[in-house]
């Protein structure tokens, strides 16, 4: 009110609810904090030995050697880069580039081949069956096969991260073009659509979330098949660092691996919803 005293109106101001996107961020920082503060505390008190929980400090200055260049060991002149010869952020991007080339082109074969299944009867009876069956093959029980084919090289990472990616865009897209309402199809020929114009105008708009849908899931059950696809001459790639530490038992540094793999996972996540948005904005509207 234009009478309120001052100090009233600033009172008033400073109880005021904050807005929700606000608040939930300060509930992840809180909960983050938190976390840490309990994991230094176990591990700054030895409730566990170091080799199996290092302290946050610990991690943080392995993430920092992989990332500099530092002396081979305390006294000795040499010094080498990050950690096998590559920095921290070389093994991420030769990592992303194996994603993005086997997502890529589960990208572009998916949806052709779920929007085939989806029109046709006859190809969907074929197809079904061995689609599931590769949905449901773990991608550690044919990365040997790969390797027979397509040697140690990317070439056989690739092809998984393919295999592990193309199965949820195509059943996505399936779902998405069986789930367009007949109605809208009906209407469309009813004002002088053709097939391909109701194809155009009517299916593809309304397939088009699921796909988006399909490709967050394809993205992220790839990406969790990184330590898989990088098992074998993994280096450099952030899979291959962190299954070699393990190996090592240099769990500082696996778990600084662990922390840049889920960091990126949930970064490339929001990019995806992010380019959903943009790309389906009539989601949910109609």
């Amino acid at each position: 009110m234009a009478g309120e005293p001052p100090l009233l109106r600033v009172k008033n101001a400073v109880i005021e609810p904050l807005p929700q996107a606000v608040r939930s961020w300060l509930v992840r920082i809180i909960a983050l904090v938190v976390f840490v503060a309990v994991w230094w505390l176990i591990s700054g008190l030895h409730l566990i030995d170091e080799k199996f929980l290092p302290t946050p400090k610990s991690v943080w200055d392995a993430a920092v050697r992989a990332s500099t260049w530092h002396q081979v060991a305390p006294g000795v002149p040499r010094e080498v880069l990050g950690e096998q010869n590559y920095f921290l952020w070389e093994h991420l991007v030769a990592s992303l580039q194996r994603i993005f080339a086997g997502v890529g082109a589960a990208i572009v074969v998916g949806p052709i081949l779920g929007f085939a299944m989806g029109t046709s009867k006859t190809i969907n009876t074929i197809i079904e069956p061995y689609l599931n069956f590769l949905r449901a093959l773990p991608p550690l029980g044919y990365i040997g096969l790969l390797i027979v084919w397509f040697g140690i090289g990317d070439t056989s990472k690739i092809w998984l991260l393919f295999l592990a990616a193309f199965p949820a865009i195509a059943i996505s897209t399936v779902n998405g073009v069986q789930g367009v309402s007949v109605d809208q199809i009906n209407a469309a020929r009813a004002l002088g659509a053709n097939r391909l114009q109701t194809i155009r105008g009517v299916i593809v708009p309304a397939t088009l979330p699921e796909v988006i849908n399909g490709i967050r899931i394809a993205v992220g059950f790839a990406w969790t098949t990184v330590v898989a696809a990088e098992l074998n001459n993994g280096i450099p790639g952030i899979g291959g660092l962190a299954y070699l530490a393990g190996q090592q038992l240099n769990t500082p540094l696996t778990i600084a691996c662990i922390i840049v793999i889920g960091v990126t996972a949930l970064l490339l996540d929001s990019l995806i919803k992010w380019i959903g948005l943009l790309a389906v904005p009539w989601k949910g509207k109609a």
